[in-house]
């Protein structure tokens, strides 16, 4: 069994569920120490934050990820217990392991490697574990890159370890995320019986033809890098169950997720003035989960690219599709940020796997890029 196999096994089976770390972050800490790494433990709230380094100079290289999983659901259902971390038919099974147990595990065996041979490397080695990534990401790395840009530690490449792989492991990296932008709106009626519709205002129906060209509208063309922009209704509510009543207020949850063709503003400006152009009487609440981001080229795309075809002989497909990551709130410092893990076909779901190969040779991949980048 591999160190990396190991590694990933003891961190999944603390039931790390948001925003508990579970002892995680103290393993990483041994670990990290033994090799000549400083641990800073960061609490904010009620969230676990790690920032450690090895070197005091310039450029710094982080390692990005967290050590939280999302509820397993029902444990019954599972093949194996979820923080068993089974290691079955080449699979090394439990919440986690994919998104992003398995990653950590090989952050840290690729710098014991890269360490054992380069003591003296150039720059520093960090690592930015947050506890909160799966939850509201409030207290979480957003947090601790404050606390940085504070004291003006600058990280120049970062590397998150999502799950950003598909059919083979290394056959997609991230070079950038969508924004996303919620809207929480309450359009306001009269609440009346049904028989007597001209006592009453039907917020559902008056707001009916706003949604309609809201989801309508095509928000822009997207660009080379960025899919356009989408809006997606996500949940609508209205009345009190009975089918005599009028309801008094229809509550509908909205998201976009835009590139850097869109500003939050924008969006905003632009739904507030459809909303007032159908005259509705309602409410608004916006929450900016995050911005656009994205590391077209630069050393950081270069040496990842070349560490995958060295490593698996084969050339990643780099793109910005899916969801938002933390990277989100460490490209805005400047840095260059990328992702780059295990395949995400389990992810999140029952019975959550990873082969126990790729992780090695994500562990490889990961060696290589630190050889590149500061051998």
């Amino acid at each position: 069994m591999s160190a990396t196999t190991e590694l990933a096994q003891a961190l999944i089976q603390r039931r790390s569920v948001t925003p508990d770390d579970a002892g995680c972050q103290q393993l990483l800490c041994e670990r990290l120490n033994a090799i000549g790494f400083t641990c800073e433990p960061l609490r904010f709230g009620e969230v676990d934050n790690v920032w450690a380094r090895r070197g005091d100079s310039g450029p710094i290289f982080c390692f990005a990820g967290h050590t939280d999983v999302v509820p397993t659901g029902p444990e019954a259902k599972w093949q194996h217990p979820p923080f068993s971390a089974i290691l079955d038919a080449g699979m090394i099974h439990g919440r986690g392991a994919a998104d992003m147990k398995g990653s950590i595990a090989a952050f840290v065996t690729a710098c014991e490697r890269f360490i054992a041979n380069h003591p003296q490397h150039s720059g520093s080695i960090a690592f930015l574990i947050t506890s909160d990534e799966e939850g509201p990401a409030v207290d979480g790395t957003v947090k601790v890159i404050e606390t940085l840009e504070g004291r003006g530690e600058k990280i120049e490449w970062c590397l998150v370890g999502e799950p950003t792989s598909t059919a083979r492991v290394g056959d997609v990296v991230k070079n950038g995320r969508r924004g996303s932008l919620s809207g929480y709106l309450t359009v306001k009626g009269i609440q009346g019986h049904v028989a007597y519709p001209h006592l009453a205002r039907n917020p559902v129906h008056q707001a009916a033809p706003a949604l309609g060209e809201l989801a309508a509208t095509v928000w822009d063309e997207g660009n080379d890098h960025f899919p356009p922009t989408s809006f997606q209704i996500a949940n609508i509510n209205a009345g009190t169950g009975a089918s005599n009543i009028i309801p008094g207020e229809l509550e509908v949850m909205f998201n976009f997720r835009f590139s850097t063709e869109q500003t939050e503003d924008r969006l905003r400006q632009k739904v507030e003035a459809l909303l007032d152009k159908h005259g509705l009487e309602y409410e608004l609440r916006w929450s900016l989960s995050g911005n656009p981001f994205i590391t077209e080229g630069g050393k950081l795309l270069q040496a990842t690219t070349a560490a995958i075809e060295s490593v698996c002989g084969y050339r990643p497909e780099v793109n910005t599709a899916g969801g938002t990551s933390d990277g989100r709130f460490i490209a805005p410092t400047g840095a260059q940020v990328l992702e780059l893990g295990p395949l995400n076909a389990t992810i999140h779901q029952i019975n959550e796997c990873v082969s126990a190969t790729d992780l090695d040779t994500l562990s490889e991949v990961y060696e290589q890029i630190l050889i590149t980048l500061l051998k």
